[in-house]
C-alpha cells in the first residue's frame, strides 16, 4: 500500500541561520505624502471622488506614517503610489491621473493663504510663513509648499543683506545688495499672483536652508 508522504516545508538553505524576518515597511515622506494628495485632487476634480471621500482620504493620507496607509486612498483610482523612487522622489504608477508634481489648489483659502505668505515679506516678515507652515501646513501640501519657500526667500534675503553690508568695500556685494533690494520687492508680488491662481511657485537663484524631506 502506497504511504503518502506529508507536504513538505519550503526547502531552506541548512546553512543560512539567520531568523526569517519580514521586512519593515518603508516610512513615508511629505513628498509622499504630497504625491498622493494630489492624486485624490485630481480624481475630485474629475468626479471620482465626491467632497466627502476627498476629505477623508487626504487627511488620511496626512496622517499615514507607512506606505500601506496609501495603498487603499488611490487603489480604486487606478493609480498606485511607490515611495522612495529614483532620486529618492516617490513615483506615481497606472493611470494617468497620477502625478508626482509640484502641488496645485483650486482652494480660495489656500490660494489667499499662500499669497498672504509671499506678500508678509514687506510687512511681517519671517513670523507669517512660519505660523502657516506650523498651523496648515499639516492639512495642505500646497500651503506647506508655498509656505517654505516664502520662509526661505526671506531668510536668503536676509543673510545676503547682512554678507553684502559686511563686505560693502567691496564692489560685488554692493551690487547684490541692490540686486536682493529689487528682488525683494518684486518677486513676492509675482509669487502672489501665481499663488491666486493656485499654482506652484519657486523663487529663482536662491538657496533653500529648510528643505521638504
Amino acid at each position: 500500500m502506497a504511504v503518502q508522504n506529508p507536504q513538505k516545508p519550503p526547502w531552506r538553505n541548512p546553512w543560512d541561520q539567520s531568523p526569517a524576518v519580514p521586512q519593515p515597511q518603508i516610512r513615508l515622506t511629505h513628498a509622499d505624502r504630497d504625491a498622493v494628495a494630489e492624486v485624490l485632487r485630481e480624481a475630485y476634480s474629475q468626479g471620482q471622488l465626491d467632497e466627502d471621500e476627498f476629505g477623508e482620504r487626504l487627511d488620511r493620507s496626512m496622517r499615514a506614517k507607512v506606505s500601506a496607509d496609501l495603498v487603499p486612498l488611490t487603489a480604486d483610482l487606478g493609480v498606485r503610489v511607490s515611495p522612495g523612487g529614483a532620486g529618492g522622489q516617490p513615483r506615481t504608477e497606472g493611470g494617468g491621473s497620477g502625478r508626482a508634481s509640484e502641488p496645485t489648489t483650486d482652494n480660495p483659502l489656500e490660494k489667499v493663504g499662500a499669497a498672504a505668505g509671499h506678500l508678509s515679506a514687506w510687512f511681517l516678515p519671517f513670523v507669517a510663513p512660519l505660523v502657516l507652515l506650523l498651523v496648515g501646513g499639516e492639512l495642505s501640501p500646497y500651503l506647506r509648499r508655498q509656505a517654505m519657500e516664502a520662509l526661505n526667500f526671506q531668510l536668503f534675503g536676509l543673510i545676503s543683506v547682512i554678507a553684502s553690508v559686511l563686505l560693502i568695500w567691496l564692489v560685488l556685494p554692493a551690487l547684490v545688495l541692490v540686486g536682493v533690494f529689487l528682488g525683494w520687492l518684486i518677486l513676492p508680488l509675482m509669487a502672489a499672483a501665481m499663488s491666486l491662481m493656485g499654482r506652484s511657485w519657486k523663487y529663482p537663484l536662491i538657496y533653500r536652508l529648510i528643505k521638504d524631506n
